[in-house]
């Protein structure tokens, strides 16, 4: 029986000929496609006026976490800058801190946020809570060093792609949890959030090849979650079963509407309106998965970044002094 699903964006479309793709994933396989995952950094930064400087924290259980920092360079502001704390995507099984960095690179060039991206350790190797808990302690590094930084700690945003959109949800919910530190946003990017794989988009990008396919997902969560059963999930590494998304930091959480993670992505957005929370979704007709970083030359792409910009330009803009209601009713 065939299954229904929305259709690409034409551009998307022919972009996408040319693409391997596949349907499921296994260790042999990830061995092979690890080394494609991460990418240098040296290229997206040439031409740019980036300060960078590398330091490594130490995880939860000592282990050392790296951390880039890349500043805009040669300026300052007694107020100081933006800060964007980026998570890369891969499924929690690949990648690395600078996959992905081009996305939070535009903000650096166009709000003159300070960029802090983190290595957490991936799954297999890694599993459980280290990879959330690698993400949250070099949060509390970057909060902690804020002034070092250069950084307004007011205008702390945590934002992430696929499976880091995932962790800085689950990030989010920890900052919240554990007494901080205070978050100004969160940007969800096609994030995966779910690992119980029980939704219809799931179930309509099952059985043949794709960028991320619900065969793919279910090796990822495998790889992280091992032998914990479904119930004993932790809300912060699957936040979709979180059981409070309550006074959480106002969130942009935006999709494909051809791709596995577009249902469970609705679902969070939905679930913190339900809690009195605010946030931002946009369903993105045609996309699939990481569709803004694989092509974003693309119309639709380019249009879903600038919308991402747009947003965050309106949520760290500076409170003038006083207060904007004070100001406008004085």
């Amino acid at each position: 029986m065939s299954v229904s699903r929305p259709a690409l964006d034409p551009e998307l479309r022919a972009l996408l000929v040319d693409m391997p793709l596949r349907s499921e994933l296994d260790a042999e396989a990830l061995a092979r496609i690890r080394p494609f995952s991460t990418m240098p950094v040296e290229p997206l930064l040439a031409g740019r006026a980036v300060d960078r400087r590398e330091v490594t924290v130490p995880g939860s259980d000592g282990t050392p976490i790296a951390l880039s920092v890349l500043s805009p360079a040669g300026t300052g502001s007694p107020v100081g800058a933006p800060c964007v704390y980026w998570i890369h995507g891969g499924g929690m099984i690949m990648g690395d801190r600078f996959s992905q960095i081009d996305i939070p690179l535009e903000w650096l060039d166009e709000l003159g946020a300070v960029v802090v991206t983190v290595d957490y350790r991936l799954a297999p190797e890694a599993t459980g809570t280290t990879p959330v808990d690698d993400c949250y302690q070099g949060l509390l590094w970057t909060a902690g060093h804020a002034a070092e930084l250069g950084i307004d700690p007011a205008r702390i945003v945590v934002a992430g792609t696929s499976a880091g959109g995932g962790l800085a949800a689950g990030a989010a919910l920890l900052a919240r949890d554990l007494g901080g530190p205070a978050l100004a946003a969160q940007v969800l990017i096609c994030p995966m959030l779910d690992h119980r794989n029980v939704t219809v988009s799931s179930g309509q990008y099952a059985g043949e090849p794709g960028v991320w396919t619900r065969e793919m997902n279910e090796f990822g969560w495998r790889s992280l979650l091992g032998d914990i059963a479904d119930e004993q999930v932790p809300g912060h590494v699957s936040p979709a079963v979180a059981d409070d998304v309550s006074n959480l930091p106002t969130a942009y959480v935006d999709a494909g509407s051809a791709e596995v993670f577009r249902d469970e992505d609705i679902a969070y957005a939905s679930r913190i309106w339900a809690a009195g929370g605010q946030a931002e979704l946009h369903i993105w007709a045609g996309g699939f998965h990481g569709f803004d970083a694989l092509y974003p030359q693309a119309h639709i792409a380019a249009t879903a970044r600038r919308t991402r910009t747009e947003w965050l330009t309106r949520v760290l803009a500076p409170v003038p002094a006083g207060g904007a209601v004070e100001s406008a009713i004085s």
